[in-house]
């Protein structure tokens, strides 16, 4: 059972199984509109886990998305949980210019609080897509009323990351608040390893990620920062027959023991909304500039 001692990030990336970084050289974005539509029932599935857990989330949500779900995103607010933006149609930061990504995010984040009601204070971007090409990404954020992000992977990885960010909550500016919440990763063998969901947690033993979430709570005394999709529970979910082997090893794998490796880490840690841990980390948040 949770310790109680330290409260971690529980959140949702919300995208269609369409949508994914793994797959955007082999469907069209013009296409999106003709496939079928699973995220709705995959994220109901999660808000009654989450309700049965009595634990609640941030949900860092595609704009495309809220477009097309308004009732969704209200549902999931007055749920309790706490709605953010994942950019507009997942597009990388690094694959856009400064007025373009400032362009994204005002129209993720008005039509997030045009369908909630409510005020949009966190940002993630699309496949951890803000690291060392992106410096100007952080005064974007700022400028436009940000509080927080959770859009490093503080990792090497062939398809994101930014291996030398700090891996504990940092302030990237000198002249704003803003605060920079990394996903999670441990120490293993003196080397730094991915440990905060996606496809580590459908690949892995269910007993790394316990032993890598308990190292930074009770070795650290941090919190840690937790990711899935809506897409990951989904084992019924049309196959992408063209895409490269690699991508659909990775998106495919272990789908039909998701949700129940779920199930557990709800229940055995004490989770909270990501804003919350952006207010609890602020005080302690080292300056490094991006």
């Amino acid at each position: 059972m949770a310790s109680g001692r330290v409260l971690n990030g529980l959140s949702v990336d919300v995208e269609d199984w369409y949508q994914v970084g793994a797959f955007e050289k082999v469907i069209e974005r013009d296409t999106w509109d003709k496939l079928p539509d699973r995220v709705s029932d995959n994220v109901v599935r999660i808000l009654d886990m989450f309700a049965e857990a009595d634990v609640k989330a941030t949900f860092f949500t595609l704009g495309w998305v809220a477009s097309r779900h308004g009732p969704l995103m209200r549902r999931i607010t007055d749920a309790g949980h706490e709605m953010a933006s994942h950019g507009w149609d997942h597009a990388r930061v690094h694959g856009m210019d400064r007025r373009a990504f400032a362009e994204d995010l005002h129209r993720a984040r008005t039509t997030l609080e045009d369908a909630t009601g409510e005020r949009v204070i966190g940002y993630r971007a699309p496949s951890f897509s803000i690291d060392q090409r992106t410096p100007w990404a952080y005064e974007v954020l700022a400028e436009q009323g940000y509080a927080y992000s959770s859009s490093v992977a503080p990792v090497v990885h062939d398809h994101y990351g930014w291996p030398k960010a700090p891996r504990f909550a940092f302030r990237p500016l000198d002249h704003n608040s803003l605060v920079e919440i990394p996903v999670t990763t441990a120490i293993l063998g003196g080397r730094r390893v991915a440990a905060g969901g996606g496809g580590f947690f459908r690949v892995l033993p269910y007993a790394f990620s316990r032993w890598a979430i308990r190292q930074v709570n009770q070795h650290e005394n941090r919190p840690a920062v937790f990711y899935f999709h809506p897409w990951e529970i989904d084992p019924d979910q049309p196959r992408v027959s063209n895409a490269p082997m690699r991508s659909r090893l990775r998106h495919y794998t272990n789908l039909h023991r998701m949700a129940s490796k779920l199930e557990g880490l709800v229940r055995d840690f004490d989770w909270c909304r990501m804003d919350q841990i952006a207010h609890r980390e602020a005080g302690r948040a080292q300056q490094v500039a991006a």
